[in-house]
């Protein structure tokens, strides 16, 4: 069972929302090789309003997750694609996923 999530919110500054679609679109080829991050959502909530879901077996995973390529990446296009990101993390009480 999976055990662990984060949702991450990322409103985009005015004018950057295609850009920051677009960074989260070629995110998902950094998370491709990340073997503990066992599903992985782009998302988008309203006009500049977007996300990342995220689910991991455990929290070495998720750390792992957090320290890795797209986590690294948050910081330096914070104040140039997107504000301070609220990164929330989740606890899995019941999933259900493809095997």
């Amino acid at each position: 069972m999976l055990t662990k999530a984060l949702l991450v919110r990322l409103e985009a500054l005015p004018g950057k929302e295609a850009e920051l679609a677009e960074f989260l679109t070629q995110a998902r080829s950094i998370v491709m090789e990340e073997p503990g991050t066992v599903a992985w959502f782009a998302i988008q909530f309203g006009p500049s309003t977007f996300g990342v879901y995220d689910v991991f077996p455990d929290d070495e995973a998720r750390d792992a997750h957090l320290a890795g390529g797209v986590g690294q990446a948050l910081g330096p296009n914070t104040g140039v694609l997107f504000s301070e990101p609220q990164v929330e993390k989740i606890d899995i009480i019941a999933d259900k996923i493809p095997s």
